[in-house]
This record gives C-alpha cells, sequence and structure tokens, in this order.
C-alpha cells in the first residue's frame, strides 16, 4: 500500500517539472504541499463556520461564493502557461467578487484568503501597472467594508498583511526577470563565440582547401591541354579531363561549405537538376529527373538533407555502380517529401561489390544519421536491376 502511494506521488503534479517534465525541485515540491493542505484547510473552516454551506438561502450563498473562488483561483494558478492575460486579469475579478460574495454571507469565513491569492498572483504574473490595478481593485472593497463596519484596526491589520505580500511577490518577479535577461545574454554570447568560431573555420578551409583545389584544377586543365598538344592516346586525354571536372566540382563544393559555414543560404532540391547534369558530364551515364507534386519551401537542415542525399547517391553510383542509367525521383507528398536515387545496372546484373549493400559506407551512414534527427529516415538496399537509395522526411523537415 505504501509503495503504491510513492509511486503514485512520484508520477503527480506534486512533484512534476516546472516544464511538465523531469521533478520538480523541492522547494516547488513543498509550495504544492503547502497549497493542497491550504486549500483542505479552507474547505474545512467554510463548513465548520456558521452558517455552513449548503442549498438553501443565505448557506447557498456561502456554497455558491467558496466554490467560484476555488474555480476562478484555479484558472488563475500561477503555472498555468495557456492563460492569457486577459483570461488571468478576468479569473482574479472573479476571485475578488467571490471573495466579497463569501465576506458578506459568512463575516467570519477564510473570505480573506481571495485578496491575499489576488495580491501574490497578480504581483507575480502581471506587469506593474495591470498588476496594481488588480491589487487597488482587491483591497478597496474589503478596506471599505472594514471601515463601514467601524473596524478601522481590521482595515489595519489587513492592509498591513497583504502589502508586503505584493512587494515581495513583486520583488520575485523582478529578480526572476533579471535572472531570464542573464541566461538570455549568455545564450546570446554563447551564440556569438560560435558564429566567430565558425567564421575562423570557414576561413582556414578557404585558405587551405579551396585554394588547393583551384591549384589542382588549373593543373589539370594544363595537363590536358598539354596532353592534347602532345597527341596523347585519347583515353588518356579523357581520364584528365574527367579529373579536371572533379576536382572542380570538389571546388565548388568546397566554396558551398564555407558559405554555409558562414550562415548564406545552404544548397537544396533546386540544385540536384544541376547535379544531375554534372553526373552526366562525368560518367557518361543519362540521368532521368522526375519532380512530382507542388515544390515546397523546406526548413534549411532538411533542404540540406535532401541535397547532400543526391550527391552522396550519384557519387556512390560513379565509384562502385556498373550501371547503365540512373533515375532521380523528387516527390513533394502532402505528408513527406521523398527523394529516391536508383540505378539500373548493365542487362540487369546484380550491383557490384561495393555498392554499398549495408548503407553505402559512412557517407550513407551520416545521411541516415541526419534524416533520422530531422524525423525522418533513409532506405539504402539493393534491387532486382541496382541500387536504390530513398529519403524520407515530413512535409515540414
Amino acid at each position: 500500500m505504501m509503495g503504491a502511494l510513492h509511486k503514485w506521488f512520484r508520477r503527480s503534479w506534486i512533484t512534476r517539472g516546472l516544464d511538465g517534465d523531469g521533478t520538480a525541485p523541492l522547494e516547488a515540491v513543498a509550495w504544492r504541499l503547502f497549497g493542497v493542505v491550504l486549500l483542505a484547510a479552507c474547505i474545512v473552516v467554510t463548513f465548520a463556520t456558521h452558517p455552513r454551506p449548503g442549498l438553501h438561502g443565505r448557506d447557498a450563498a456561502v456554497l455558491a461564493s467558496f466554490a467560484a473562488m476555488v474555480l476562478c483561483a484555479t484558472a488563475a494558478h500561477p503555472q498555468r502557461t495557456t492563460v492569457s492575460r486577459r483570461q488571468l486579469v478576468a479569473a482574479l475579478v472573479g476571485v475578488i467578487v467571490a471573495a466579497g460574495v463569501l465576506g458578506s454571507a459568512q463575516p467570519h469565513g477564510i473570505w480573506v484568503i481571495g485578496p491575499y491569492y489576488v495580491a501574490i498572483v497578480a504581483a507575480l504574473k502581471l506587469d506593474r501597472r495591470t498588476a496594481w490595478l488588480v491589487f487597488i481593485a482587491a483591497v478597496i472593497p474589503f478596506v471599505g467594508g472594514y471601515l463601514i463596519k467601524g473596524q478601522g484596526a481590521g482595515a489595519g491589520t489587513f492592509l498591513s498583511g497583504i502589502l508586503p505580500w505584493f512587494f515581495a511577490m513583486r520583488l520575485l518577479r523582478y529578480v526572476s526577470g533579471q535572472r531570464d535577461e542573464l541566461k538570455a545574454s549568455q545564450a546570446a554570447e554563447a551564440q556569438a563565440a560560435a558564429a566567430a568560431e565558425r567564421g575562423r573555420l570557414a576561413r582556414e578551409m578557404h585558405d587551405v582547401l579551396a585554394h588547393s583545389l583551384s591549384a589542382l584544377a588549373l593543373q589539370l586543365e594544363s595537363t590536358r591541354l598539354l596532353a592534347r598538344s602532345r597527341g596523347v592516346d585519347e583515353d588518356v586525354s579523357l581520364a584528365i579531363d574527367r579529373a579536371h571536372h572533379v576536382a572542380a566540382s570538389g571546388l565548388e563544393e568546397a566554396r558551398r561549405a564555407i558559405a554555409a559555414e558562414r550562415g548564406d543560404e545552404l544548397p537544396g532540391p533546386e540544385l540536384i537538376g544541376a547535379l544531375a547534369v554534372a553526373f552526366e558530364e562525368q560518367s557518361g551515364l543519362p540521368v532521368a529527373l522526375e519532380v512530382r507534386g507542388e515544390p515546397r519551401q523546406l526548413p534549411p537542415e532538411a533542404r540540406l538533407a535532401v541535397y547532400r542525399t543526391a550527391q552522396e547517391a550519384l557519387t556512390n553510383v560513379r565509384r562502385h555502380a556498373s550501371a547503365e542509367r540512373v533515375e532521380v525521383q523528387l516527390d513533394y507528398a502532402p505528408q513527406t517529401t521523398t527523394l529516391v536515387v536508383e540505378d539500373h545496372a548493365v542487362g540487369g546484373s546484380p550491383p557490384t561489390a561495393g555498392a554499398g549493400v549495408n548503407g553505402g559506407g559512412y557517407g550513407l551512414t551520416g545521411m541516415r544519421e541526419r534524416a533520422e534527427l530531422l524525423g525522418g529516415e533513409l532506405l539504402a538496399a539493393p534491387t532486382p536491376q541496382g541500387f536504390r537509395v530513398e529519403l524520407r522526411l515530413p512535409a515540414g523537415g
């Protein structure tokens, strides 16, 4: 029995984290338990005080006003994050009205808890001007009631008790705001430092990698021209030409990577056509590109995933497969964005060894991880005619 009770307590709203997940700190749990005990005490006092809640006459007024005060207080609970400012003010006004009716029907009851609750919640959740207006609305009726009855001491006691609570909660709100601003500032500083580091790495990549590839492309171009002028075998010239295309493509990819690190726009599905054209020029294999559905704007990471998957799949075809043609399909379905790259081997023969039966090597493994991080999946497997790579992402990326 005790074990079941402890298990329920650990999973209840009393111990739930402030963000709805995990476990709340000890102070929050103690505060919630205090609220439960206070509510239970209010119920006991209300039903033990004359006139007691009932269904007729003044007793019905006590019951209705007490129930209304509890319901409005629940609606204005400080931890309710879905309540708008207008709804919160309306709920607090409801607590004030219900407490006033309860005080008239049951003068010796716990009606005073109403204005105290309003002062605390208003100080914590509302801006300064609105909080003061609500606080004044919660104080004036009850102070006026005391004065009308000639109970000046009671009015003084009421004010001296509720004012410190209001000021303390306003101070707590101020400190919490300062803490949130400090966290935001620290996060902004961390982002700025990360951006500066990305910029430094981009400059290093540009100085080393891009310059090296550029020099390599120029050297290969010179070698190709020299080979033609010396009457070198055509196959050798063609191999040099293909190597030049690979170097030029690598240079372009390096520039795009550097641009991405600098925060420029990332490559996306609209460049798959250019990939297909470059692949045809470098491999001599025909590529059939088909786009289905209405193209839509994808988030940056999803755009990059589609482009990189097409790039990696075409690279694997050129490296590993003995294909005679390649098909690329990009499908914009209502719920998913799907990319399919499939090669068809010569004469329907199976893919050559190393075609990536287990995922296409590290490249496709990275693409699979990227897809999973975006809530999608990547499938890479041999077919009776060749090899197929399929990327599926949610419509929103």
